[in-house]
Formats: structure tokens, sequence, C-alpha cells
């Protein structure tokens, strides 16, 4: 048996960027911010940052351009990918991708006033799926929310 799963919650650094394939699939990008305080050598906290490229597809892409803006919070479920391409030196170079299973918005939009968002709607799998079980409609009130594992 084999894994390989990544659970990231951070905060969008970039605006995502969504694009088409040239069979039509829909393809978004983000970079996303996860923070790890750890203390250094005089004992004070610093704040750690990774950084992550996230991938979206499918309706999830468009649910991710549509709702994600820089600096919202969001739950993030996916698998690491690797990716090989050529530098402009000409050096052959690798990077690390997260491909998205799911995407939940940790942060109420804007306009929602004071109704509960957190983690009301999610981006889904590729199929299109959302957490509330609502099919892709409006967001729900938090007490029909799936609840995060911890």
């Amino acid at each position: 048996m084999t894994l390989n799963q990544i659970l990231l919650i951070g905060r969008a650094g970039t605006e995502p960027q969504m694009r088409y394939t040239p069979s039509g699939t829909a393809v978004t990008d983000f970079r996303l911010a996860v923070n790890n305080p750890s203390r250094d050598s005089s004992g004070e906290w610093q704040d750690n940052t990774e950084w992550f490229t996230v991938t979206a597809w499918d309706r999830q892409a468009e649910s991710v351009n549509q709702y994600l803006a820089k600096g919202r919070r969001v739950f993030v479920e996916g698998r690491l990918s690797t990716n090989t391409f050529t530098g402009n030196d000409g050096q052959q170079r690798t990077s690390l991708e997260v491909r998205a299973f799911r995407v939940i918005f940790l942060d109420r939009p804007e306009g929602q006033g004071g109704e509960e968002f957190a983690g009301s709607q999610s981006a889904g799998s590729p199929g299109g799926e959302f957490a509330n079980g609502n099919g892709g409609q409006s967001a729900a009130p938090a007490e029909d929310v799936e609840e995060l594992p911890w």
C-alpha cells in the first residue's frame, strides 16, 4: 500500500489564476502560505513560512477562482506532485505542487454579514462535490457544515 496525501491550512498568498487546457478543462493555481511558529536560540517566537503552489482542476478550479482571494484562510487536502522543467538558464529544475482534492474556505466571503462561513462551502473533489452537500448552491449556515477532523 502507498499513500501520498497532504493537509494544509494557511492563507492564500496570491490571487487565484485560472486558465483552460486545450481540451477546455479549467485549471486554477494559487500560492499558499503556511506559518510554522518556533522558538529561536534566544527563546523568542518566530514564524517560519512555508510556501506551496496549489493546483485545482475542473469545477473545483472554477470554485477556487470564484471564492478565494489573496489573504483568505483555506484548508487544502491533496497530494504532492513533482514537475520537471527547463529554466531560463537551460538548467533542468524540479518543483513540487499540491494537486488539491478538496479546498475548504475558512473565512466568510465579503458581504456575508454575521453568517458563519467557516468551511461551509468546499470546492470539493474533481467531481464538484461540496462539503455542505448542497451540490454547489450558496453557502449554508454553520450548523450544516462538515466539521474538520481536529
